[in-house]
């Protein structure tokens, strides 16, 4: 069982191995469904981009980042890879809030650990950008589990983040992914990442989005 450990000021509290493993996952996934033109929605500093981009299978890759001046760390962190690589990226300054038509038809995206910083008042907005708008075959979605949150040494309705904005229990995220899914002409498969607790599950949640035919 994860031993709990207690929350220090400016110490992060998930491991760098976790964060590994669900770009490591969401690459995975994306690579397996077949796709050539994958999308990156709230890609931030390029973590998963990097994933990505080593994998010549993926001829198009886009990240879209609200924030300039992560997108600018993005865009140094990458610049450490192959040019050939380089030119398949395109980068775009902007919110999955808002529709953005141009990026409409990618095969797949994915958003990893993004949707706990939106104001729960736009999740709306959100599912009508990305499900209605964007429309990708298929979408991979990872957020925090709140139930898990005692073994990070938090206190009952502490976030892991001072930017989060929510976090879902495991119930709460599976009615929310459900919904979204059958609003939208979607299948939706959950999961998880990380070290599995027998009552509080994994730290990570998963849902694996499909469009139907």
């Amino acid at each position: 069982m994860p031993s709990a450990r207690r929350r220090k000021e400016g110490t992060p509290l998930e491991s760098l191995d976790l964060h590994h493993q669900r770009w490591l996952r969401a690459t995975s996934l994306l690579k397996g469904s077949g796709a050539r033109r994958v999308l990156d929605l709230g890609c931030g500093t390029g973590g998963l981009l990097q994933y990505l981009l080593r994998e010549t299978q993926f001829e198009q890759v886009a990240g879209l980042e609200r924030s300039g001046e992560l997108l600018a760390q993005a865009k140094m962190r990458l610049e450490r890879l192959p040019a050939a690589c380089r030119r398949r990226l395109t980068l775009v300054c902007g919110s999955y809030v808002e529709p953005h038509a141009a990026l409409a038809g990618f095969d797949a995206a994915a958003m990893i650990e993004t949707i706990e910083h939106v104001p729960p008042a736009s999740l709306s907005r959100v599912e009508r950008a990305v499900f209605g708008t964007l429309r990708p075959g298929l979408l991979v979605l990872t957020t925090p589990n709140h139930d898990y949150n005692p073994l990070f040494g938090l206190a009952r309705g502490e976030f892991r983040d001072s930017d989060h904005r929510f976090e879902w229990t495991r119930d709460r995220f599976r009615d929310w992914v459900r919904g979204v899914a059958r609003r939208n002409g979607y299948c939706v498969a959950t999961s998880g990442i990380g070290e599995w607790h027998p009552e509080l599950g994994q730290p990570t949640q998963l849902a694996r989005f499909e469009r139907k035919a």
